[in-house]
């Protein structure tokens, strides 16, 4: 059973999303939040598995009740997913950095929305298409080149290829299949790669990938993009 907190400001969005996700016998809404304040209070005493979380909300808005949420210090960690009225928010961006598990706009049919609240609890990360496209065309249409993260020269070869393909939305399982690997060993690289950058979340590595410059939208990139050489240039086994 997966716990869900549903946080709208508008009742009626709120109270037809609960209902909605009552209906389902795998999710149990354990709560609801009208403001950024109640999502972090009731994160804290319900516990959920995933929260839905508006992103435009008076007061502490959706982007700091996520940010609040993630980072308080706790043994469980909750996976929020976003929920936008306009395929390119401004606040998007800024809610993937923090550790968001994906976005889906308000107006996704009901099937499609709890689909991806089983995505975002096993694990993975889910963005609508069009916010997707619209996240790519920002970075593509900037004038200046992205500079590389220093810490990305951390890492192993095979750990950049694993970040490579999270940053292009792979799965763990996809990205083992690619890599001719186990799930565990892609895993295990995943681990090392978020302990060296200091991320927590899939979302994260999304936002690193294209923010630095290690992933072009469109096409497949070498490790050595943009004259960035890792620390180990023979690929590991496994």
């Amino acid at each position: 059973m997966i716990k869900i907190l549903v946080v709208d400001d508008q009742i009626l969005v709120r109270a037809g999303l609960a209902a909605l996700l009552r209906a389902d016998p795998g999710l149990d809404v354990v709560g609801e939040a009208a403001t950024g304040e109640e999502a972090v209070d009731q994160a804290a005493a319900t516990r959920p598995d995933v929260i839905l979380m508006d992103i435009r909300m008076p007061g502490m808005n959706g982007v700091a009740a996520t940010e609040r949420i993630l980072s308080a210090e706790s043994d469980h960690r909750p996976r929020v997913l976003i929920l936008t009225t306009f395929d390119l928010d401004k606040y998007v961006y800024d809610a993937l950095r923090i550790g968001a598990s994906g976005f889906l706009l308000k107006d996704t049919p009901p099937q499609r929305l709890i689909a991806a609240i089983h995505t975002v609890a096993s694990g993975d990360m889910l963005f609508a298409p069009s916010v997707t496209r619209r996240l790519i065309e920002t970075y593509t249409s900037r004038r200046d080149p992205l500079l590389l993260s220093p810490a990305l020269h951390l890492l192993t070869t095979r750990e950049v290829e694993v970040l490579k393909l999270v940053g292009r939305a792979l799965s763990n399982a996809e990205i083992a299949t690619r890599l001719r690997v186990s799930e565990a060993t892609v895993k295990t690289h995943l681990n090392r790669t978020m302990a060296k950058l200091n991320l927590t979340s899939r979302a994260q590595i999304v936002a690193l990938a294209y923010e630095s410059g290690l992933i072009t939208p469109g096409r497949e990139d070498s490790p050595h993009t943009r004259g960035w050489t890792p620390t180990e240039r023979r690929t590991p086994a496994g």
